[in-house]
């Protein structure tokens, strides 16, 4: 079987401890964390990635290779506490050899002249100093898909020279739900740190594109810093529309405090005398000569 029950928390594997950098024991001291589980799965056997490589004629990164050879694919998840629900929240993970397929370029439906992702092809995009080229949805490039975002994306490894394709070849990139592509890195080595130092927080691979994170993910960024998030973009311009989080007071447990009620003026006893002196009020004209029939 490729996946085993997750570990329970606290439990010491060193090879796990590798695996994740260290970043379990960060999550499990955060405010409101729980459940912090991974899908252990056996290592990858070498026949199977030469099987992949033959079958896709494509050879794979020595860096994707020492992975698999570790674990044959990677999922750890976390939630959050809130009040007494249990909200999904990070998702880390990198598909196993047996779904680290090529993108699908056969046409939507199976008539002649259906529309194909290479239709999208804009030829007037050019690589610049800041950015490299684009990849492409026909021949020119082979992509294979890393992890599908939980449907905020895909994030892909490209093979920029198409087949046969060499090692040396690659780099990964985030294809957004638009189809528009993002550079992220230049090595899958790379790719594996920011997925770990985001703390796989919903939409973390935005904050790469022209556009970045949403309003909805901003809040969990401010809460959950990543270690390597910028948070200057969590400030200036984003703090009209962006509350203030604090931990410490968002998964506090509610304990009513009763308030006492305060107590009015005591009124004199009906056989008590009142006030006297120079601060004491005068009887009425009225009560004082009371008129007589």
């Amino acid at each position: 079987m490729e996946e085993t029950p997750p570990p329970p928390l606290g439990c010491n594997k060193p090879h796990l401890e590798q695996l994740t950098l260290g970043i379990t024991r960060i999550l499990e001291s955060s405010p409101g964390v729980t459940e912090v589980t991974i899908r252990e799965k056996a290592p990858a056997e070498r026949h199977m990635i030469s099987s992949w490589e033959q079958k896709n004629n494509c050879m794979m990164p020595e860096d994707i290779k020492n992975f698999y050879l570790m674990t044959n694919g990677f999922h750890m998840t976390w939630s959050v506490k809130l009040d007494e629900h249990i909200v999904p929240l990070g998702n880390m993970a990198i598909n196993s050899i047996s779904k680290l397929t090529e993108l699908n370029q056969s046409s939507v439906y199976s008539l002649p002249n259906a529309p194909t992702l290479a239709d999208l092809e804009d030829d007037t995009y050019e690589a610049n100093e800041d950015q490299p080229e684009k990849p492409h949805f026909d021949s020119r490039s082979v992509i294979f898909e890393l992890d599908s975002c939980n449907g905020n994306g895909k994030v892909c490894l490209v093979y920029k020279t198409g087949k046969p394709a060499l090692a040396q070849d690659t780099e990964i990139w985030f294809l957004d739900r638009a189809l528009y592509w993002h550079f992220l890195t230049d090595t899958f080595t790379a790719y594996y740190r920011l997925l770990i130092t985001h703390l796989g927080l919903p939409q973390w691979q935005y904050a790469f594109t022209g556009y970045g994170i949403s309003p909805q993910a901003k809040q969990w960024f401010s809460l959950y810093k990543p270690i390597t998030y910028n948070t200057d973009l969590l400030t200036g311009e984003t703090d009209s529309f962006m509350n203030k989080l604090d931990p410490s007071k968002v998964f506090k447990t509610k304990n009513k405090t009763v308030i006492p009620k305060k107590k009015g003026p005591v009124q004199p006893a009906g056989g008590q005398k009142g006030p006297s002196g120079p601060s004491a009020s005068k009887p009425s004209s009225s009560s004082a000569n009371p008129v007589r029939k």
